[in-house]
């Protein structure tokens, strides 16, 4: 048996997983975890080209590009359209400004929390 600690939306879960395939019942209970240190604030780290960042919200792939560099946008104008199990999902600006620069393409993977594109 195998012992893992998982973490789904900051509660850690000890997990223990048989390794030879047995059909033994899994047992998950929540475990007190250390929090991570709280990010930064958005305005502290100003992105290379703006200082606002358009981040995605979920891991998948660039479908479409709205806006480009030099466009004006209000508080949730989509920015960019990511595709994510099979849904398509926009990345709204956070609030109003324009667009600095696109850190992406159309067909790149993208992991949540990466950094899309900057406002100014």
């Amino acid at each position: 048996m195998k012992n893992y600690t998982i973490t789904v939306n900051g509660t850690a879960y000890e997990v223990t997983v048989e390794e030879n395939g047995a059909a033994a019942p899994v047992a998950a209970a929540p475990k007190a975890a250390p929090k991570a240190a709280p990010a930064a604030p958005k305005a502290a780290a100003p992105a290379a080209a703006g200082g606002i960042k358009v981040e995605a919200g979920a891991a998948g792939k660039i479908f479409k590009i709205e806006k480009i560099v030099g466009d004006a946008v209000k508080k949730g104008d989509a920015v960019i359209i990511l595709e994510a199990m099979k849904m398509e999902i926009p990345v709204v600006a956070p609030q109003d400004g324009t667009v600095a620069s696109i850190a992406v393409s159309v067909g790149d993977a993208v992991e949540a929390g990466a950094t899309l594109a900057t406002l100014k």
